[in-house]
């Protein structure tokens, strides 16, 4: 097992990608903390995980909040005992252009998708390094490594993960903490409406993921098992000579 007997915690993990990630770990043999704002999707995963022999720690917390966004990574540390590895997975789509932008919607696309993370790997290095090194791994998007026409605060905020992401590999290398970024395409998860349904017609939003499929040279949307097998083997020791990555999950997308 991949991360057997490793310390591990989620951010956004009650459902999609996060949700996914948090299974397939267990099933990998680690320890699982799960945060996230919804409480009844906590209880639900947690009753989920239950049913199959798995146990886990629930944190609910708004990451959009400095102050929870900390509290729930120590919170989690001592639930665990430690932290080894963090996926730091919390983002929301945030506006759909920037003519009357609306300010407040882009602070908080911007305290989710960048700020959350930054504050959450600030939190989790000292865990890591009381256990001797760990790995961080982060969600961007291909939003974060090719520009986004329909989603620029999105874009603008994922290519800041990106940056971050490569600025940390360094600073934290001495640590023995290695820092990677997974880049998903639109996947089949509950915030694909967020990014294809913003008109609110249904027509339209199926046209917009229409549009998008047919720029991926496999056909399909992303599968949120897919990007947590990605994260899986970025957060394992089979990636033990692999930091700064940017590694999409895209079925091709960023290879055009």
């Amino acid at each position: 097992m991949r991360l057997a007997n490793k310390l591990v915690v989620v951010t956004a993990a009650a459902s999609g990608m996060g949700r996914a990630g948090v299974e397939l770990f267990l099933r990998e043999g680690a320890r699982v903390v799960a945060i996230d704002v919804n409480a009844e999707g906590l209880a639900r995963l947690s009753a989920d995980m239950s049913a199959q022999g798995h146990d886990i720690a629930t944190v609910r917390a708004d990451l959009s909040q400095p102050e929870e966004m900390r509290g729930s990574i120590h919170d989690a540390a001592a639930a665990l005992g430690g932290i080894d590895v963090l996926w730091a997975h919390a983002g929301i789509p945030g506006p759909g252009g920037i003519e009357n932008l609306d300010v407040p919607a882009y602070r908080l696309a911007i305290d989710l998708n960048v700020t959350s993370a930054a504050l959450a790997a600030g939190e989790a290095i000292g865990h890591m390094r009381r256990r001797g090194g760990g790995s961080i791994v982060f969600t961007a998007s291909v939003s974060g490594l090719v520009g986004s026409m329909w989603s620029p605060i999105y874009s603008a905020a994922k290519f800041a993960v990106v940056g971050l992401t490569k600025s940390l590999a360094q600073t934290f290398a001495p640590d023995n903490v290695r820092v990677n970024v997974v880049c998903p395409g639109l996947a089949e998860t509950p915030m694909k409406l967020g990014f294809t349904g913003r008109s609110g017609d249904p027509a339209e939003a199926a046209a917009a993921e229409a549009r998008m499929v047919s720029a991926v040279p496999m056909g399909r949307l992303c599968r949120p098992e897919e990007a947590a097998h990605a994260v899986l083997w970025l957060a394992s020791d089979d990636a033990s000579y692999v930091t700064g990555v940017a590694l999409p999950v895209d079925g091709g997308f960023t290879a055009r």
